[in-house]
């Protein structure tokens, strides 16, 4: 695993060190490599929406649709 040194003003540290003890983590490498995963995540999830909003619109999503996927469930298709 590679090392990484940050520099943070006091009042970061304190949040940061505020952080691990009220999150149970075992130390501050493990929160931050917990916010990084979550930046992680959030980033993957707003290219998906954004790739979904400019995509074509398929069909509606109406009543007969909403029947179809939970037929579609209890079928396990």
């Amino acid at each position: 695993m590679a090392t990484m040194n940050v520099s943070l003003p006091t009042d970061l540290k304190s949040l940061v060190d505020f952080q691990v003890i009220q999150g149970g983590y075992g130390s501050t490498s493990e929160y931050v490599r917990e916010l990084i995963r979550r930046d992680l995540d959030r980033r993957q999830l707003s290219a998906a929406l954004l790739d979904g909003a400019r995509s074509p619109i398929a069909g509606s999503a109406d009543a007969a649709y909403f029947a179809s996927l939970r037929d579609q469930a209890r079928s396990g298709a």
